[in-house]
């Protein structure tokens, strides 16, 4: 029987906000059906808490780094191999459906309407290794771009309209609760035509229509619970507003209560909108059981990266904490007993060797290239040993990195951090981390010549939340010198892949002679 492999993704979801966890927030139970007959991780880490490094990585599996991903800002190169390729050379029929963020070619200040056009430059998007392109620029790009959704909008009359609500509802990007500009509006119009109902129904369509004999990937990626916060009235009463002041502030920050007020409707809101997506996820498990597909199907669940949603006084992502790094991750795997929770590293790469190695290939040969130098580094590593409850871990530490120059301003270097997150302005944009199940080691780039890094390390087995800075404490001195190390050896071990551009042979000078003679 054909081994086909359902991934499914959301954006910007915090690890605690699913209902199969102790610590679980939200009503997910077809989510929870996932994780509940296979594994599900804990210790699952974004390799860059940012949308397009963390997405370019998983397909890729490589790191950020490798493939010139490090920040939010251009495209991965076409000839960085996917997984995705890999599995169309060997029959799979390829299918991407949804939030895709592989390129940023525009910056954010392009005009409205002016961005990528992902409907115009379809084969382009195909090149990636898709068969079937269905993508989602997301809400807020919605603004700009003219994705799929877009086009399924203007074909009813409703894109201004759509872009006019995105606008007035999410705003400006905001950093801090006192800069916070999403209204965490409730979605105006009609359920059918909200973005992650028609990425549902698109994903059901296809799946109705697959030919049963051939195997199948498909990519389902949903583009909430990712501001702006607009979930349908429906789903947000299914959850009282929030009101427990819960909030997550060291170092004596202090959220105002207007602020905490914003923050409360825009968590009811993802969580909402959390519940629109289980539901979304359960009519295609049932399409799947349906089609008597299920249990040949490998399905995955997870997210790029998290929210901080007001902890440590931040909003959104690219930032080094739990809330932002820390990702949901469930997997079923046919045929195997569930294995339950699983609390050791996982990196969100190794989903890349995770499905390649169920599809009967081998990570590196599929995913590495012989020429140019650097090509053949490899860092995913599948989990279907830990799956099949052969091993229990894939590895020992996870590596994340991040350079958030969403936030920087114009003309204001690196090196000078906004006040607000804390340390005495020390925690720069730009920083590297070694994180473990038992602790979290983070070295801040932006320092100057001369001067030592900012660094800290946090111990994940007494202080979850990462309050206790012990970088300093003797009693750590031997765990912080091994994560120092780690992180050396990672840097130094994972150089970025070279490339090439120029097409002149010389042996096409040769063939022109010999044809002319």
């Amino acid at each position: 029987m054909p081994r086909n492999i359902l991934l499914i993704m959301t954006d910007q979801q915090r690890a605690e906000y699913v209902g199969y966890v102790p610590e679980g927030v939200a009503d997910t139970p077809n989510i929870n059906r996932i994780a509940q007959e296979g594994t599900y991780f804990t210790c699952c880490n974004t390799t860059n808490p940012i949308c397009s490094p963390a997405r370019t990585s998983l397909i890729t599996g490589r790191y950020p780094r490798q493939i010139g991903t490090l920040t939010m800002s251009g495209d991965l190169f076409p000839q960085i191999p996917t997984f995705m390729q890999a599995l169309q050379k060997a029959g799979y029929v390829t299918y991407g459906i949804g939030k895709f963020h592989y390129n940023q070619t525009y910056p954010w200040s392009t005009p409205r309407g002016c961005g990528m056009d992902p409907v115009a430059g379809e084969q382009g998007e195909r090149s990636f290794g898709y068969d079937f392109v269905w993508e989602t620029a997301g809400k807020q790009q919605t603004v700009s771009n003219y994705c799929f959704y877009c086009d399924y909008l203007q074909k009813k009359g409703m894109l201004d309209q759509v872009r006019d609500f995105f606008e007035q509802c999410g705003g400006p990007n905001g950093d801090v609760p006192h800069h916070n500009f999403d209204k965490a509006m409730p979605w105006p119009f009609a359920e059918e035509d909200y973005i992650d109902v028609v990425t549902g129904r698109v994903a059901r369509e296809q799946l109705s229509r697959h030919p049963a004999e051939k195997p199948f990937y498909m990519k389902v990626s949903f583009c909430g619970p990712h501001k702006p916060y607009d979930a349908p009235q429906r789903y947000l009463d299914m959850f009282p507003p929030e009101q427990e002041d819960d909030f997550l502030l060291p170092e004596g920050q202090v959220i105002a209560q207007k602020d905490k007020e914003a923050l409360w409707r825009q968590r009811r809101s993802s969580k909402a909108m959390i519940k629109l997506i289980d539901d979304q996820i359960g009519e295609i498990l049932r399409l799947l059981e349906k089609r008597g597909m299920m249990e040949d199907t490998l399905v995955l669940f997870t997210s790029d990266h998290g929210d901080m949603l007001g902890d440590h006084y931040l909003l959104q992502k690219g930032v080094p904490w739990r809330q932002a790094v820390n990702v949901p991750l469930a997997i079923r795997l046919p045929g195997a007993e569930p294995t339950g929770e699983n609390p050791y590293p996982v990196e969100l790469s190794d989903l890349a060797a995770t499905i390649l190695d169920y599809a009967g290939l081998d990570a590196r040969q599929a995913l590495s290239r012989s020429w140019p130098a650097y090509n053949d580094i490899i860092p995913s590593r599948s989990l279907l040993p830990v799956l099949r409850g052969e091993a229990d871990r894939c590895r020992d530490f996870c590596f994340a990195e991040s350079d958030f120059t969403e936030e920087r301003v114009q003309g204001i270097p690196v090196t000078d951090t906004p006040y607000w997150r804390g340390a005495g302005g020390r925690r720069s944009n730009a920083w590297q981390a070694i994180i473990t199940e038992k602790s979290k080691y983070i070295k801040y780039l932006g320092y100057a010549l001369g001067e030592k890094p900012y660094e800290e390390f946090y111990d994940l087995r007494n202080d979850p939340m990462e309050t206790a800075n012990l970088i300093g404490d003797p009693a750590y001195s031997d765990q912080i010198e091994l994560a120092r190390n780690r992180l050396s050896y990672m840097v130094d071990h994972h150089p970025a892949a070279q490339k090439t551009w120029c097409t002149a042979c010389a042996r096409d000078r040769e063939k022109a002679a010999e044809a002319s003679s």
